[in-house]
């Protein structure tokens, strides 16, 4: 015997199948994330604090002369974990190039 089945309620059915594609992509996307920085090798130069140095200067001695300061400045604190403050004497910063 051949079973059919009817949609009663369109609402539903649509609310059903939104829900569904919803929940189908998060999966995908939690098994396989995809990031801008996949596809990039970024390389590093590791410089080590001394005292008087701010992120703005060696930022601009050390970073990639074709970005805006500011930027380099947040890719140095992003790299390393730390907000623009939070350097000493002695601290070794990974430089992205």
């Amino acid at each position: 015997m051949k079973r059919t089945y009817r949609i009663t309620n369109k609402y539903r059915f649509i609310t059903f199948v939104a829900v569904m594609v919803m929940i189908c992509s998060m999966i995908i996307g939690a098994v396989f994330p995809v990031s801008a920085a996949d596809h990039r090798k970024i390389s590093y130069t590791e410089i080590r604090v001394e005292s008087g140095d701010t992120l703005w200067n060696i930022a601009r001695a050390y970073g990639d002369s074709s970005k805006d300061v500011r930027e380099v400045v947040y890719d140095i604190c992003q790299a390393n974990n730390i907000s623009a403050g939070d350097i000493y004497p002695g601290q070794v910063l990974r430089i992205p190039q």
